[in-house]
């Protein structure tokens, strides 16, 4: 038999590696709690739930495709314009349909060091090559990203506050990026932890000064939506007008359209679950401080302590996994001696210091 030619796929798809999702398998153990994908572990709002339970029974319905009642939801509790909202499944796919209308084949995207894994997958899909920019002790650096622009240059991705890190640069420096850039650059500032830092509103308001700048948020961390794949954009109209030639008309479900807009709508409980978070973050920071390990200030609802080596690093995770907490190894991101570790309740913080207090102190 003649041997065949098989489909070949376009250039860059097959660099992508694929995503690593926060992992919470391992050994069988009680009370198993996933600390690894940054979930809210409060869980959503009650009124979300009911929302979504009250959806699904008109689920042989197709969904708006305009998702009026959710951008209006949107721009009503942030302060934005209706009309320069997209909704997404997860903000994931806003990240796509920007790198398919402003990339392709040949052109160079920008992300950072220790920069969010999505970036260079959704540029590679498109056919463009991703140039990496070097961080300062695990935060953006602007100056970085500057030197690496090209005339190829077409889109910057910044995670603002970062994942995995935790850390954020201000407005101020992130105006200095924007003004020493080409115009024509698009720069995404992913939000996606924005809730979890004080005084910071995502970028919104440089999306208003800049018409190059396109902000991402979503309803998986904070809201407690991650099930629902919702996310959100906000850009000037000529982004909206370019994004949603391309966004797929159904793209997000009748359910999930009803438990994000109660979600957002329902802000007392989103407080209260900020405040927690907030508040036991900065408990479990201070505590392994104490221990003698590094941990950088975080602006989102983890955080991320350095260890001595890649293998202590790697043994304190599989202890933990051990004793029911699973947490995120971030060697992929060019952290090896790091774990990344979601804030969840009291209860959640206190049995991480007591398993790692145990086991560091034991080797003094």
């Amino acid at each position: 038999m003649a041997t065949q030619n098989l489909p070949k796929a376009q250039s860059g798809i097959e660099e992508i590696h694929l995503y690593t999702p926060g992992d919470s398998s391992g050994v069988a153990v009680k009370d198993l709690r996933k600390l690894s994908s940054n979930e809210n572990l409060y869980g959503p709002s009650p009124k979300a739930i009911k929302a979504v339970q009250e959806a699904s029974a008109e689920m042989w319905r197709y969904p708006s495709v305009d998702h009026a009642g959710l951008r209006r939801a949107i721009a009503d509790v942030n302060n934005l314009k209706f009309e320069q909202i997209i909704c997404g499944a997860g903000s994931d796919e806003i990240l796509s349909l920007i790198a398919q209308a402003y990339a392709g084949i040949g052109d160079e995207v920008i992300m950072t060091e220790h920069g969010f894994e999505i970036y260079g997958i959704v540029a590679r899909a498109v056919g463009a090559n991703v140039v990496v920019a070097k961080e300062r002790e695990r935060v953006v650096s602007v100056t970085e990203i500057l030197k690496v622009i090209t005339a190829k240059t077409k889109i910057i991705y910044i995670a603002n506050p970062s994942n995995p890190t935790g850390t954020m640069i201000g407005n101020d420096e992130l105006r200095v990026l924007i003004e020493g850039a080409r115009s024509d650059i698009v720069i995404v500032l992913d939000g996606a932890y924005a809730e979890f830092a004080d005084d910071y509103d995502g970028g919104a308001s440089l999306v208003d000064e800049f018409p190059n700048v396109i902000m991402t948020r979503t309803f998986s961390k904070l809201y407690g939506l991650g099930g629902l794949r919702v996310g959100w954009g906000y850009g000037q109209q000529h982004f909206m007008d370019m994004l949603n030639r391309i966004r797929g008309p159904f793209n997000l479900s009748s359910p999930a359209l009803a438990g994000a807009c109660e979600a957002v709508l329902d802000q007392e409980y989103a407080t209260q679950c900020r405040d927690h978070i907030i508040r036991d973050r900065e408990y479990l920071k201070l505590g392994l401080r104490q221990l003698g390990l590094q941990v950088d200030d975080s602006f989102t609802n983890y955080i991320l302590p350095r260890f001595e080596t890649e293998e202590q690093a790697i043994a304190m995770k599989d202890i933990l996994l051990e004793n029911g907490l699973a947490v995120r190894s971030v060697a992929h991101y060019a952290l090896p001696n790091a774990l990344r570790i979601t804030i969840g309740t009291r209860e959640d913080c206190e049995r991480i210091m007591g398993v790692l207090t145990a086991e560091l102190e034991a080797d003094i």
